[in-house]
């Protein structure tokens, strides 16, 4: 059973670094969560290293100009970890063809700047789908629409045999009070059609590989067992510490909140049920980040 701490500080001191998540733990997609950012800075300034492990399906510079908006400051964090970084790198190395359909929002194009750490990049071009030799998803068109208005789509490039690379792997996400489908919600969709999706962000280990060469960047290469995953997704956070064999903290009062009964901490048996039928251990459970 997780044992269940009031503060991140009474288990910190175990720890070398921090896989620490965004949406959710540090931030609702709007402002940052003061507590949560006060306790990375503690935590950060007794010795520990902080990457942000991010499944946004953008390069980390993006997410670093997000960080300034939202107002989270440099000294909360050491580097950043992001799906969108770990999906560019294999659709410029082909994963999906060179010409892609895009299915994302305009700010999402960014995705196809150029990634200069790639030897003999793949010249990557967006075309119409009937075109397509595959699928590049950030995220449906309008995150607040049904996601069958792309089930046409998906049963063509499903009968083309199209792989879809989905950089965002989360089903959803609130921005602030309003509940949003991310990609991962349209990859599922696609292979329970019948299409090939291929993730890149938690639970998928490509995005630890690339968060343990953030760190080894900035100087550092620890043991799992000196490592905390931090996050409130049942199925990607948690799960993805599981399958790394990393030890983490759910976040309980994030995606889950209503289910666990959070207000400032998780009632007990509801967090219980809830993660039984989740089928997801996290070694240890707080209601916020703090």
């Amino acid at each position: 059973m997780t044992q269940i701490i009031t503060a991140l500080s009474e288990i910190s001191g175990r720890y070398k670094a921090m896989f620490v998540d965004l949406w959710g733990c540090l931030h609702n997609g709007v402002t940052a969560f003061p507590e949560a950012v006060a306790a990375m800075q503690a935590y950060r300034k007794a010795g520990g290293v902080v990457v942000l492990v991010t499944n946004a399906p953008r390069a980390r510079t993006g997410v670093e100009r997000q960080l300034v908006k939202f107002g989270i400051p440099e000294d909360a964090w050491d580097t950043i970890a992001t799906s969108g970084d770990s999906a560019r790198m294999a659709m410029f190395r082909g994963a999906v063809g060179r010409k892609v359909y895009f299915v994302g929002q305009d700010h999402d194009l960014r995705f196809f700047d150029p990634l200069k750490i790639i030897e003999d990049p793949v010249d990557v071009v967006s075309v119409p789908l009937a075109e397509a030799e595959g699928i590049v998803c950030c995220g449906p068109f309008n995150p607040e629409a049904e996601l069958d208005e792309m089930r046409a789509d998906f049963l063509y490039a499903k009968q083309k045999g199209m792989k879809l690379l989905c950089a965002n792997p989360d089903i959803v996400v609130d921005r602030g009070d309003i509940r949003e489908w991310c990609a991962g919600a349209l990859a599922r969709m696609y292979t329970e059609m019948g299409g090939e999706s291929l993730y890149f962000g938690k639970p998928h280990p490509p995005i630890y590989d690339l968060a343990h060469r953030r760190l080894a960047e900035i100087g550092h290469e620890f043991p799992n067992e000196l490592i905390l995953a931090i996050g409130d997704g049942a199925h990607t956070d948690i799960a993805g510490a599981m399958g790394e064999d990393l030890d983490s903290l759910f976040i309980s009062g994030g995606l889950a909140a209503e289910a666990t009964k959070t207000s400032h901490q998780p009632d007990p048996d509801a967090l219980k049920a809830y993660l039984e039928t989740e089928k997801v251990s996290p070694t240890y459970t707080i209601g916020k980040l703090r």
